[in-house]
């Protein structure tokens, strides 16, 4: 008998057979790669994958006659490679990582390269028959055009086989965890209960009634052919459920899977959850939330202390692939993911096929990365069965005239431009207008504390300024005045929830406010106040911070939003993007909107195409050999959205926050409280951290986490206060 699991305590009777792990992961495979069709290669790479344990040698290890590592990847990989096609070649690299991760093809720096572990597998025992006998090579689903496509599909592959893996063995290992894995809700069930929720819609005003003429188009939409769409609406003009709407109505028209909503922040990423999960509160499990700062005790009801509730667990694992049929996600875990190496990052990719993805705020796409982000997507909806929508305010200019302009420079992104007529909103240009509720003005050069001046005229008025050391540095200046308050990422989630939550009270009962916040407040933070002050930015930040000025048309005619350039300079992070912006403000016609969508394609071409690299790391050259000799490990180390190495302290915030730590000095299994605690964590930089270190103010429980023991470093009003002189340009907000 070859055995693929044992269970501790079992009789050996009862362990896992390997031809039935096989048997499993080999139908769990066909299936999960039959969405992009390819089940056939799954069943393949699913029969093989474990082969190598036939390795006498690890059969003695799971007896426990030898405790010696004995591998069981080579040898399927062997066997796949050595077919000599490309097939098995590709075969061969999700065989090889499915446990290690997708490796180089060689010159790996950690000495597990594919050719390494080929030169090193065993050869296939005489008494086990070769699982490749009869074998039929598949074609590959598509026509490979360069090797970016064909490395994209060998990943995807990869997530089929690492996802079936896990769920087999899961099953026969903690057969009570895998029977919390439920299917969600249909996406026609889903869409029933959004056209419930949309009967009510307020249709009554001038907003409203734009609002709802949005939402009527977006549906009408819906029967197009899948593939690249823009839906560009103006800040509150309801892109959120207009986009949901589309999304489940295309769905259901064109039998696609999933929803995957991703946005940059995590801040608007659980304000739209919140939405989605009251829209859909009848079907537990419809919406998963996956980033790092979820909190299910905000979702889900309180758990007992025997752990977890059940809706809290099915979240959980379904986060683990991505498994329901509303996804809601950060931009960093979704592209990333795409060009990582890792089992766990990859293990839910193959459930994007056949999913309506819609990118949230697409224009913050970063720039350096541009190139890699548009090739992920269009194989997404040229080769998976995806529709893709870019959801902005402020379009990109990703359209094939703005494309064909900068070929001529010799410079070409992915993709090859989108279309105008697959525009979603009605006559986006009039849109622009109607909604138009606010007026640039630009101030030109002022030092802080004649800004801080203008903040003291008014009763209520937001300040947004780039880094986070500038915003202590201007509030200091206005911390006097009646409603004073401050906004920035050295503050903790739930402490930034709180302040804006004070916020919009003193917003609404018309008691004075003045803020002055990081970029964190521009982006999907339903707020408004009746004047906005910007330090100089992108346009289309600018354009997000007008989005919290006179958001729902309470003033009459227009509300100012003024910019300016601080004498003390602009961060080298911020300068190229304000140069662009004032370039786009200096070639305006007399009387012209700067924040019209000709003036933000203006302005999106500047800013992309005066770029030396739309890759600056280079990091499809490492996945575009068509020789397949790809470097999986070196993508996924360069393609990092944040380049800049943070590290997180917990903030004993509150009791909940100190109960919390306190649980996690003990805890065998810690990954649910450090769950809850990103909720009071507060992301800095390495010098930083050992700045408080030094300091005294930082105490590491279980000598790995990093808690502050010292709060007279946390101030109520600035949020985490580093000692010293150590101010670090701020890049994060």
């Amino acid at each position: 008998m070859l055995y693929a699991h044992t269970q501790e305590g079992a009789p050996q009777s009862e362990w896992q057979l390997l031809s039935d792990h096989l048997a499993a992961v080999e139908r769990l495979a066909a299936r999960s790669s039959a969405a992009f069709g390819a089940g056939e290669w799954g069943r393949i790479i699913g029969r093989l994958h474990d082969i190598g344990k036939c390795n006498p040698k690890f059969q003695m290890r799971l007896t426990g006659e030898s405790r010696k590592h004995a591998d069981h990847k080579g040898l399927g990989a062997s066997l796949l490679d050595g077919l000599g096609t490309g097939f098995g070649r590709i075969g061969a690299y999700c065989v090889a990582g499915h446990h290690g991760g997708l490796p180089d093809y060689s010159h790996s720096k950690n000495k597990r390269s594919l050719r390494q572990v080929i030169a090193e597998a065993i050869t296939l025992p005489d008494d086990v028959e070769n699982p490749l006998a009869a074998f039929v090579e598949p074609g590959l689903p598509f026509v490979p055009e360069d090797g970016f496509a064909c490395s994209f599909f060998t990943r995807m592959l990869f997530s089929v086989l690492v996802d079936a893996d896990f769920l087999d063995t899961e099953r026969f290992m903690t057969p009570g965890k895998h029977a919390w894995r439920v299917p969600g809700p249909s996406m026609y069930e889903l869409a029933t209960a959004l056209d419930k929720r949309l009967a009510a819609f307020d249709s009554l005003g001038r907003i409203n009634g734009l609002r709802a003429e949005i939402l009527a188009h977006c549906r009408n939409k819906a029967p197009l052919v899948p593939g690249l769409f823009t839906l560009s609406v103006p800040t509150g003009g309801g892109k959120t459920l207009s986009s949901m709407a589309f999304a489940l109505d295309h769905a259901r028209h064109h039998g696609l899977r999933r929803v995957i909503y991703v946005i940059p922040y995590t801040s608007i990423i659980e304000q739209n959850a919140r939405v989605f999960r009251d829209v859909f509160r009848d079907h537990p499990g419809a919406v998963i939330e996956h980033h790092s700062t979820f909190d299910p005790r905000h979702a889900f009801s309180e758990a007992d202390n025997a752990g977890e509730t059940d809706e809290a667990r099915r979240h959980r694992l379904a986060c683990e692939n991505w498994d329901a049929p509303v996804v809601v996600t950060t931009s960093v875990q979704f592209f990333e993911s795409f060009f990582a190496a890792k089992p766990s990052r990859c293990r839910k990719l193959h459930n994007v096929a056949g999913s309506v993805i819609i990118l949230d705020e697409a224009q913050m796409l970063p720039v350096e990365y541009l190139d890699p982000c548009l090739r992920a997507l269009e194989e997404l909806t040229d080769h998976y069965g995806c529709s893709v929508v870019l959801c902005t305010a402020t379009q990109p200019a990703l359209r094939r005239e703005d494309f064909a302009a900068n070929r001529r420079a010799g410079r070409t992104p992915g993709l090859t431009g989108l279309n105008a007529e697959r525009e979603l909103a009605p006559e986006p240009d009039r849109l622009h207008e109607a909604f138009r509720r606010t007026e640039l003005r630009d101030l030109g050069k002022l030092a802080l504390p004649a800004v801080a001046q203008l903040m003291r005229k008014p009763e209520q008025v937001l300040c947004i300024v780039n880094t986070r050391a500038r915003a202590a540095e201007l509030y200091g200046m206005v911390e006097d005045e009646p409603g004073a308050c401050h906004l920035s990422a050295l503050m903790c989630p739930a402490h930034r929830s709180a302040r804006l939550d004070e916020i919009r009270r003193k917003l609404k009962e018309g008691e004075p406010c003045r803020v002055v916040s990081t970029q964190l407040i521009e982006a999907g933070v339903d707020v408004s106040f009746p004047e906005v002050i910007r330090e100089m930015a992108g346009l289309d930040s600018i354009v997000q911070a007008a989005g919290r000025c006179n958001r729902e048309g309470e003033r009459e005619g227009t509300a100012p939003v003024s910019v300016f350039f601080p004498d003390e300079g602009l961060g080298r992070a911020f300068g190229a993007q304000a140069e662009h912006t004032a370039s786009v403000l200096r070639n305006l016609d007399a009387g012209a909107d700067p924040f019209s969508p000709a003036a933000i394609r203006h302005y999106f071409r500047l800013h992309y195409w005066l770029q030396d690299s739309l890759d600056r790391k280079n990091v499809l050259a490492d996945l575009n050999s068509l020789d397949l000799e790809w470097r999986f490990q070196e993508a996924q180390h360069k393609f990092r959205f944040i380049d800049n190495p943070m590290q997180p302290v917990i903030i004993p915030w509150n009791d909940r926050a100190r109960k919390l730590i306190d649980n996690l000095r003990y805890v065998e299994n810690p990954g649910g409280l450090l769950r809850e605690l990103q909720q009071y964590t507060v992301q800095v930089y390495e010098g930083q951290l050992r700045a408080l270190d030094h300091a005294g103010a930082v105490e590491w429980v279980a000598d790995t986490y990093a808690v502050l023991c010292r709060m007279e470093h946390y101030d109520d009003r600035l949020g985490l206060t580093v000692p010293g002189e150590w101010r670090g340009e701020d890049f994060l907000i």
